[in-house]
């Protein structure tokens, strides 16, 4: 993940949404957005 820069990182996730990928992948995703502290509008896709 740390090879990935914070705009690639962010339009992964939105793709991956869009997407319908597996769930476990999104959450990974999501994880390492959290982790750096991005100011994003994430959707609450989980509940």
């Amino acid at each position: 993940m740390a090879m990935l820069s914070d705009e690639m990182l962010l339009d992964s996730y939105h793709m991956a949404i869009e997407l319908q990928l597996e769930r476990d992948f999104i959450e990974l995703l999501l994880g390492e957005i959290l982790r750096r502290e991005l100011n994003t509008d994430v959707p609450a896709i989980f509940h």
